[in-house]
């Protein structure tokens, strides 16, 4: 009696019905192979239709309406003024934003006066503080020259933006910025923080290390605080605009750490 023997051989395919390999080599110091189809799916996000609209899942923090999201440090009401679909500075402090935010993307447009008064610090002077602690600065830096680490776009007091981005007083701009909080332990800085800033599209701060909270004529440093934090908008006696802006907290999924 003769029996027959029928070996199947299986070769590795990449097609429709296949999503990765399982037999690649393992990433280093993770779980996961190059190319896994195991690894989780990156969520659907919908992008805005328009240059600087938020994206599906961003926190609208003003959409020209109203200040209901914003209020004062001591926690009581904010009450810039609201117009034509922007929000401008008056006296009486800065605000914060009610939601608090560790990592973030941060998008933002701010416009100086268009009349100019004042120069160097005092012509178009705000701020755009992350956790309410860390500014990147909004200055009229058109035609306008200051100390550099205090220009437009600065990482005030500690990093000068790479190149000077900024428009003409009056018209809108833009700060896209990527921010990276620190860590602390045991009372201890583990990990500074690092922001990344674009200005009107331009690249001008590039993961640049933050070597503390923002402070006006002393060295930086840092002391233990919470994850997270307000954006904060300064009110430096100019009547800076803001509109549109929205952050996306940045959390990286759960399962594919």
């Amino acid at each position: 009696m003769r029996t027959t023997v029928l070996v199947l051989v299986l070769l590795p395919v990449c097609g429709q019905d296949r999503l990765g390999y399982d037999d690649t080599p393992h990433l280093p110091g993770g779980k996961w192979r190059v190319h896994d189809g195991r690894r989780p799916q990156p969520r659907v996000v919908t992008p805005g239709t328009k240059p600087g609209q938020a994206p599906s899942d961003a926190v609208v923090l003003f959409d020209g309406v109203d200040l209901s999201k914003w209020q004062k440090g001591n926690g009581s009401d904010a009450h810039w003024k609201v117009e034509d679909g922007y929000m401008e500075v008056l006296k009486g402090g800065a605000i914060d934003s009610r939601d608090h935010f560790g990592d973030c993307q941060l998008h933002i447009e701010w416009a100086t006066p268009v009349e100019v008064k004042g120069k160097g610090q005092g012509r178009g002077n705000s701020g755009v503080y992350l956790m309410g602690r860390y500014e990147v600065q909004v200055l009229d830096s058109w035609n306008n020259k200051t100390y550099p680490d205090g220009q437009a776009a600065a990482l005030y007091g500690q990093s000068p933006p790479l190149v000077n981005a900024c428009r003409a007083p009056g018209e809108w701009q833009t700060y896209d910025i990527v921010f990276r909080s620190p860590r602390f332990a045991e009372g201890k800085l583990s990990s500074p923080a690092r922001a990344t800033v674009l200005h009107n599209g331009v690249i001008v701060q590039d993961a640049v290390k933050l070597i503390g909270a923002t402070t006006h004529k002393r060295a930086a440093k840092y002391r233990p605080h919470s994850p997270k934090g307000p954006i904060r908008l300064q009110d430096h006696g100019n009547p800076v605009r803001y509109r549109n802006i929205w952050v996306r907290p940045l959390v990286a999924p759960q399962s594919d750490r």
